[in-house]
């Protein structure tokens, strides 16, 4: 690739950054958020579920809204939407502040990410290029939410502002290169209005569902609430269902969820995403509450579980290169179920020695199935809808999330406390696991899905702005999950 299009995956790279770090480095600070402002335990607790909502809510009208209303439009403005509503939790002084901070920047995020990883997929030509970007984006998001774990420590030590400020420092710098570096679209083409019938369902919908998910975790009490959230979620499901077939210029064309390996890959990662984050939660309560460690420690402990920023854009190229996107899909599903299995029988005193195979199988399985989740799911979709591809993603994977945390904090509220409880947790990321190990079964035996994947220092004679098409017109030379950050607060 030429330099003006790594520069170009740099920014887009950032941004994804930017989410992951942000999020990691609100959950560290929580518990000094709550007792500095005197904010009561649920206010708390909203504080965190108020991003997942209005990133969950909004991620699926976020990506069809780059394609519609333009990616380079949509990735600017909410940036720039991040950057205000970031400032103001830093200097917020009441609790609603903060609620209203971290829902409009989780709304933001919403729009950023498929807008972001649009402009990969529309930008880079489909195949080594391509896959070898979206592998590097898939493995920053992670990288920057472990790195944003040890971050959120220091910072908290400097003051809990600083976590609220540093963000906005970064998104900065990337606002100011985004400028220069995101491709002009020409404005899209679209036949008759916008379906503001249908986002408005669609907005509505996931916002009820993700409440509902969300306040699973508090097992049985509130279930009427519960119930009605995600009931009345479904009913506008169906309502938004009726619309786009009727419509003239649908938000979503639901012809694109008859492409079986996109809705694979999307139910891979709502798996994925959500075995991962919910055994995350787990540990991070058996070292912090069961075993008294140290949020810094802690961080410190888990940071072998982002090993995939290395190995994403180094390892998963080549074997997705040799194997195949959909074999490597099932072998991290292999790894990620056999290491949580591993952590099942965990003791009260487990040396961090006994730790290491977990970590290590979790950290690989994540570089193995993540990009190439993120490459499935947009493989073979046309420019126009690259930004609904990402969308859908997204969506699936901030649901995973909040599905994953919401559902081990309920099983370890019901089974009591103690390790006993936590055992009982750690079942609900095993059986996901499980489920996604047979849901890419399918994607592995067709033989599907092999690309040949750029690696490092091969180069490539494609340039980028080939064929893929944008519809951008130009290529460089002119990504929970949500939830599952803030739930990682103990």
């Amino acid at each position: 690739m030429s330099g003006r299009a790594w520069a170009l995956l740099l920014v887009l790279c950032g941004a994804i950054f930017l989410e992951g770090i942000d999020m990691a480095m609100l959950a560290v600070a929580v518990p000094t958020i709550k007792a500095d402002l005197g904010l009561s335990t649920g206010t708390a607790a909203w504080v965190v579920s108020a991003y997942v909502l209005g990133y969950a809510g909004f991620t699926l009208l976020g990506g069809r809204a780059a394609d519609l209303l333009g990616r380079r439009r949509m990735f600017l403005s909410w940036l720039v939407v991040f950057i205000a509503f970031s400032a103001l939790g830093g200097f917020a002084t009441e609790g609603w502040m903060l609620l209203v901070s971290r829902f409009v920047t989780g709304v933001a995020s919403a729009f950023m990410t498929p807008a972001s990883m649009s402009v990969i997929t529309t930008s880079y030509r489909q195949g080594p290029q391509r896959n070898r970007a979206l592998l590097i984006f898939a493995g920053t998001s992670a990288g920057g939410f472990t790195l944003g774990l040890v971050v959120g420590g220091l910072l908290t030590q400097l003051g809990w502002r600083w976590v609220f400020f540093a963000p906005v420092l970064l998104a900065g710098l990337i606002l100011l290169a985004a400028v220069r570096l995101i491709p002009v679209q020409r404005p899209p083409v679209r036949k008759g209005g916008f379906d503001l019938a249908g986002a408005a369902a669609a907005a509505g919908a996931m916002l009820l569902l993700t409440y509902g998910i969300v306040r699973l975790e508090h097992g049985f009490d509130g279930w009427a609430i519960t119930l009605a959230a995600v009931g009345a979620g479904l009913l506008l499901i169906g309502l938004f269902t009726a619309i786009e077939r009727r419509s003239p210029a649908p938000l979503v064309r639901l012809g694109i969820l008859r492409r079986g390996s996109l809705v694979r890959a999307d139910l891979g990662a709502l798996l994925f995403l959500g075995s991962f984050m919910g055994f995350q939660f787990m540990v991070t309560l058996y070292l912090q509450e069961l075993r008294d460690w140290s949020s810094l420690k802690t961080s410190l402990a888990l940071l072998l579980m982002g090993a995939d920023v290395l190995l994403a854009p180094t390892l998963t190229p080549i074997l997705v290169n040799r194997f195949g996107h959909g074999k490597v899909i099932l072998s991290g599903f292999l790894m990620a179920f056999a290491g949580y299995a591993l952590f099942l029988p965990i003791g009260p005193d487990w040396a961090y020695l006994a730790m290491l195979p977990t970590l290590t199988l979790t950290g690989v399985a994540f570089a193995l199935a993540y990009g190439p989740l993120t490459i499935a799911a947009t493989d073979g979709v046309v420019a126009e809808e690259q930004g609904l591809a990402g969308g859908l993603l997204h969506t699936a994977t901030q649901f995973g999330a909040a599905v994953g945390i919401s559902s081990v904090t309920a099983v370890y509220g019901l089974a009591g406390s103690g390790l006993d409880a936590f055992r009982a947790a750690l079942v609900v990321p095993v059986v996901m696991s499980l489920a996604g190990v047979l849901i890419s079964l399918p994607g592995a035996r067709s033989g599907r899905g092999r690309r040949t994947v750029a690696t490092p220092g091969t180069g490539s004679a494609e340039s980028a702005g080939g064929s893929g098409g944008s519809g951008d017109g130009t290529g460089p030379k002119a990504s929970g999950a949500a939830a599952s950050a803030g739930a990682l607060a103990p």
